[in-house]
This record gives C-alpha cells, structure tokens and sequence, in this order.
C-alpha cells in the first residue's frame, strides 16, 4: 500500500510490510561533468573534467570520451550522462557519475547524416533531446531526436523546432525542455520549448533579452538560467525564464566577466 506522504510532491512511503520508497524523479547530483571541448593547438579533445558542486575549487579529470568532440551536447539523468554530437561525429557517449573512468558508445544519432555539430541538449530526468545543430552538409537543421538515458541505442525522431538554427543553448524542468537563442544565419532571441515526455514540434515561449548565440544555460526544476555567449561581441547578461509559463527572459543580473 502507497500512501501519499508529502501532499502535491510526489512522495510516496511504503506501507503494510513492504520496503522501499518511490521518490520523485532526479536527475541532479552532486558532480558536474565538462566533456570534450576545443584547446588550442590540440584540435577537439576527448578529456572530461569534474567538480564536486557542493564545494568550490578547480575541475579534476573524470575520465575520456571515446573521440574528442567540440559544439557537442550533453543531459543527464543525474545517474548517467550522455554527450552527443560534436564536430565530425554523430556518435553519443555515455559515464556513469558515480564512477571515475572513460566514456562508452551508447548509440548514434539517427538523424541521416555521418556528423552533426552545435545542437543543444537537455533531459526531464528520462528522455535526453537534442535541438537543433549542423548536419554533415554544413547545413543547419530544425531536427529535434531523442533517447531514453537509461537504455543505450540510437536516438529516435522527435519532432522539429520552428528554424534551422545551431549553437543555441537549452535547459529543461521535469516536463519541459527549451532551446533559446542561436544562429539561424544571424544570431536570434528566440525560444522556444517541447513536452519531452510527448513527441511532437517546438513551439514558441518568448524570447531573451537580447539576441545571442554559444550562450550557457541551466536550470532548476522552475527557472531556466541563461548566461554569457555573443551577439557578435561577448557578453555577460544573465537571465532566467519561469519554464512553466511561456513569456519573455527576465534580467537576473552579470557574470563576472564577459563569455
């Protein structure tokens, strides 16, 4: 017997002789993964840095990707995560959080292409999607494909946002996922959010405070933050959107420094 114990949360205890709680879906933990990237001289890396985010200090090697990768993107189910894409590859990669080690093949992307580069990835805690990006034509695409993170295999056809569009950020609640800002041929304000638990096309939401693209972005289960990137020139604007309602980005305030 399930009794609700903690009213409108999602918190079930169990009763009646039997063991084991159901808890809410999380997919937030206590380590923050950098995979892949661009260094200088090197070309695309394959390194994935860590921080333990409770407490300050610098990154530590977790672990390597199996190809480097630069303009990938990456969600989580807080146990496992996964990252996709990235110059030269449609492959994705997956780790456990847990463990310190390198990545693993978990599938392609099935988008018909043999690269893809600059989507946004986010995750509801099951699904992880990816938004958007460059195909192997150099072209940019409206595709949006999605996994299930805790089963390996290729990514499965989800939907389309509204414009071919790359380097656009994303960030996600349990319900909603939302790409903002990119380049469609110019750099754009837009954003615009999926049901992730349903398939289906991109609709709009609102639009940021300013027009950028290769911004960064995260959230909590009710606001989606958006910081930095370039509308041709850096900038340090932070601003956040209430994910269950469609509207415009709200100032939050700056970084410290423009990125």
């Amino acid at each position: 017997i399930l009794t609700d114990a903690t009213a409108g949360e999602n918190v079930w205890t169990s009763t009646g002789g039997t063991s084991g709680d159901v808890v809410p879906i999380k997919y937030t933990g206590d380590r923050g993964c950098f995979p892949g990237g661009f260094v200088s001289n090197v070309g695309n890396s394959n390194v994935i840095d860590y921080v333990a985010i409770p407490t300050l200090g610098n990154a530590v090697d977790f672990g390597d990707l199996t190809v480097g990768r630069q303009s990938s993107a990456s969600c989580s189910n807080g146990a496992r995560g996964l990252c996709a894409a990235g110059q030269s590859s449609k492959s994705i990669d997956y780790w456990a959080f847990s463990t310190l080690g390198n990545a693993a093949d978990f599938g392609d992307l099935d988008n018909g292409t043999a690269s893809w580069y600059g989507p946004a990835g986010a995750s509801n805690g099951i699904r992880g999607v990816f938004m958007g990006g460059t195909n192997g034509s150099s072209a940019k695409t409206n595709l949006i494909d999605y996994v299930t993170i805790a089963t390996l295999g290729d990514s499965t056809d989800f939907g389309n946002i509204t414009t071919a569009l790359n380097t656009a950020t994303a960030m996600a609640s349990l319900t909603r996922a939302l790409i903002a800002g990119g380049n469609t041929g110019s750099v754009t304000n837009t954003i615009e959010y999926i049901t992730v638990a349903n398939t289906g096309n991109a609709t709009d939401f609102g639009d940021l405070t300013q027009a950028k693209n290769h911004s960064g972005a995260c959230s909590s289960l009710t606001r989606g933050i958006v910081a930095g990137g370039t509308t041709g020139s850096p900038v340090n604007v932070i601003e956040y959107v209430t994910m269950a309602t469609t509207g415009n980005a709200i100032d939050f305030g700056d970084l410290t420094g423009t990125d």
